[in-house]
């Protein structure tokens, strides 16, 4: 082994210290997306509306990656996560201010500039935590890499889902103001914690990188980041704004039910990305996912995502066949997106992977942008079947794209 372990020792305090502050941010992120869209609904705000609460939110994201990656690689990570929880706070603070005698157009405005903050925030938080796990466990090889990107991956998600959960109940019990502040002071304990206990500088670069060298990334990275954006915007949508609204309007299911769906079907994608490693051993290249289990994930999705569309257009039961094709669609999306959260960092250098995992991420809120947009406007106009064919052609870019990446080892160091 190369070098003395007290260097391997600080950066896993530090990681572990950045992974925890995650989770904090991740349970009020995924409860402050299920208040909004049930809050709304309740109001009478059409599908398209809603969508347009959390376009700025998504197009800020895509900026904050590719200028939170660069940021993170000139000053640090510690910089990055400590901007990324004030900023939600501040944000959540912000939205349970919203006066609901406000005219719609202002309420909408004001909404999407919160949204914009929040979005953010998030990434900021997003971008810091997984260039992390590069530092250290980059050194131990693909099979720890992978397995350490699972784990925290696995457990954001998972948190999601409870922050869906806690969404509802929230709004149930304490409306849509005093929901937004708890949460709010919730995580200003979080931030205090970071702020007393984080120290170094993990994750800052030595070299200066120019900005102009942002976008100038390898092939593998590109199309690994294009297929990102088809794979994310495939998931959102029908996931998005269609299927919560399809459970509220069409089956006639209560806020308390459809959040409490929701988070079930997060914790339970969160749960099986943990396990990915496990799970994909015998299909990986030396016990490692590559460009051929991206390809394979993501054709098995089309089947999965045609079969529903196809099941409800023939007259099946709605309910059941949503419950069972979730589960299925849940546990191959979560294996794929596991699966591209380890080839990013295996294809970057620890020197440049804040920039990177920024300009990656920047693809993924940009799917999402897009998955957002189409899941409000094409449930408007065709339903949730129209929704789920559409998931369908993006998958298929997704699987055409991934043909075209790298296959065997991997590891950058």
């Amino acid at each position: 082994m190369q070098g003395g372990p007290e260097p391997v020792l600080t950066d896993l305090r530090s990681y572990v210290l950045v992974t925890g502050a995650y989770w904090g941010f991740t349970l009020t992120d995924g409860a402050l997306r299920m208040l909004v869209l049930l809050h709304f609904h309740a109001l009478g705000y059409s599908p398209f509306q809603i969508a347009t609460l959390f376009l700025l939110y998504e197009f800020c994201g895509i900026l904050t990656n590719l200028l939170g990656g660069w940021a993170g690689s000139r000053m640090g990570l510690k910089i990055t996560l400590h901007a990324g929880l004030a900023l939600q706070v501040f944000a959540l603070g912000m939205l349970a201010m919203l006066d609901p005698a406000w005219q719609p157009g202002l309420s909408v405005a004001y909404v999407m500039l919160s949204q914009a903050l929040s979005g953010i925030a998030k990434d900021l938080t997003k971008m810091s935590s997984k260039s992390a796990i590069k530092l250290v466990a980059g050194q131990g090889g693909d099979s720890l890499l992978f397995k350490w990107v699972a784990i925290l991956t696995g457990s954001k998600n998972a948190l999601k889902g409870v922050g869906f959960f806690l969404g509802g109940v929230l709004l149930a019990a304490l409306g849509f103001s005093g929901a937004l502040l708890a949460m709010a002071g919730g995580l200003v304990v979080v931030l205090l914690g970071c702020l007393l206990f984080l120290k170094g500088d993990m994750g800052k670069s030595k070299v200066k990188l120019k900005f102009k060298s942002l976008l100038s990334k390898s092939r593998s990275l590109n199309l690994l980041s294009a297929a990102r954006l088809f794979l994310f915007g495939s998931r959102d949508l029908w996931f998005a704004v269609g299927l919560p609204l399809f459970l509220s309007s069409s089956l006639g299911w209560g806020h308390q039910a459809v959040g409490s769906f929701m988070a079930l079907w997060v914790i339970g994608y969160g749960m099986v990305q943990s396990v990915a490693p496990k799970l994909l051993r015998p299909v990986g290249a030396g016990g490692t996912p590559d460009g051929r289990t991206a390809t394979v994930l993501a054709t098995a999705l089309i089947l999965i995502t045609a079969a529903l569309a196809l099941l409800l257009n023939l007259g099946s039961p709605p309910a059941a066949t949503l419950v069972v094709g979730l589960a299925l669609f849940g546990a191959v999306f979560a294996l794929n997106s596991s699966v591209h959260s380890y080839l990013v960092l295996a294809y970057s250098d620890a020197d440049q992977v804040a920039a990177n995992v920024g300009f990656y991420y920047m693809a993924n809120a940009a799917g999402r942008l897009v998955g957002l947009f189409l899941s409000g406007l094409v449930y408007q106009m065709a339903g949730l079947t129209g929704c789920l064919w559409g998931s369908a052609v993006f998958l298929l870019i997704t699987a055409l794209l991934s043909l075209k990446l790298p296959t065997g080892r991997l590891c950058a160091t």
